[in-house]
């Protein structure tokens, strides 16, 4: 970009956000205040089966990693982003790991911006504040974000918080529990749901004594089954009953292949157990029916780079 070009653009921010399976940029600039995304990129680099028993993200995880930003930091080249004006976050498969310092230094010297690992609390900050601002709606709304290794729990109203609550539960933390050619039979359903059980034990007693009158999905796994029934032609939400009829579809098949009909095929790997969670959430909380919401994390993580350029910006000036 020339000087005269750069000096009449519209200033760029970004957002990057390692999650346990995904790895995702969205690149934006302001339209009358609001974010408007004009790329997205995104890997999805598995770091969360990449753990080791001995708590160590492996070599190779690593390296998937960080091959990963490195295409990232081209991309704010190309994208002419300034670097004081992106924002970086990791997740749980982050939070969890023992050498999760060295990655932190490796990824933040191939980026040229500092790494935040976040907690889990702070990352369902963000996901409410991403759905608030990209999902219309009102009344009290019960979100639940269901990654690889964790899962986000927000009550609230409005931009208002009320319960915030992360658990170590995930859909790849759950696949690691069955071998990997494993065929999904009721058995192993029972492994999995006893799993889940195990990790949430009485943990959810703050969401459950919350009254919400909404439940809105940010994950994976929801937009997986928003696309079963899209491709159905059936209503664009989930309810127990697209859950167990999915589920039995499952039975007899390969946990990490499973062939159902308008399912993308980088999102087969998760489904299985991202349907042991929700089917689990469904009944503990007494959830009837979800919809999807318009954005999560990375939208979110998007509204703080868009302050972090205007706050840069208004420090520029004279």
């Amino acid at each position: 970009m020339t000087d005269v070009a750069a000096a009449n653009a519209v200033p760029r921010f970004a957002a990057i956000t390692l999650g346990s399976n995904s790895f995702n940029m969205l690149v934006a600039q302001s339209s009358a205040s609001e974010p408007e995304v004009i790329a997205k990129f995104k890997q999805k680099v598995r770091l969360a089966q990449s753990i080791n028993p001995d708590g160590n993200l492996s070599p190779e995880g690593m390296q998937r990693g960080l091959n990963c930003l490195a295409w990232f930091a081209k991309k704010l080249e190309s994208e002419a982003v300034e670097r004081t004006a992106v924002k970086v976050y990791a997740t749980a498969a982050l939070r969890q790991i023992d050498n999760a310092r060295e990655f932190q230094l490796k990824a933040q010297s191939i980026l040229g911006l500092p790494l935040e690992i976040i907690s889990g609390e702070q990352e369902a900050a963000i996901i409410f504040q991403g759905m608030t601002a990209t999902t219309p709606g009102s009344g009290r709304r019960l979100v639940i974000d269901i990654g690889g290794a964790s899962t986000e729990f927000i009550v609230g109203q409005e931009q208002q918080m009320e319960c915030l609550l992360s658990l170590d539960i995930g859909c790849v933390a759950a696949n690691r529990q069955l071998s990997s050619d494993a065929v999904v039979n009721e058995n192993s359903w029972l492994l999995l749901q006893q799993w889940i059980a195990d990790q949430v034990g009485d943990q959810l007693g703050p969401i459950n004594g919350a009254a919400f009158d909404h439940v809105v999905g940010a994950s994976g796994i929801v937009q997986s089954l928003m696309e079963i029934a899209r491709n159905r032609k059936l209503p664009e939400r989930i309810d127990t009953q697209l859950l167990q009829q999915v589920k039995q579809e499952c039975l007899g098949q390969p946990l990490l292949k499973p062939a159902i009909t308008g399912l993308q095929e980088e999102r087969k790997p998760t489904l299985v157990s991202g349907i042991a969670i929700l089917s689990y959430l469904f009944d503990a909380l007494a959830i009837d029916s979800m919809t999807r919401s318009g954005g999560a994390l990375r939208e979110g993580v998007l509204y703080q780079a868009q302050q972090l350029l205007h706050a840069t910006s208004t420090n520029k000036k004279p």
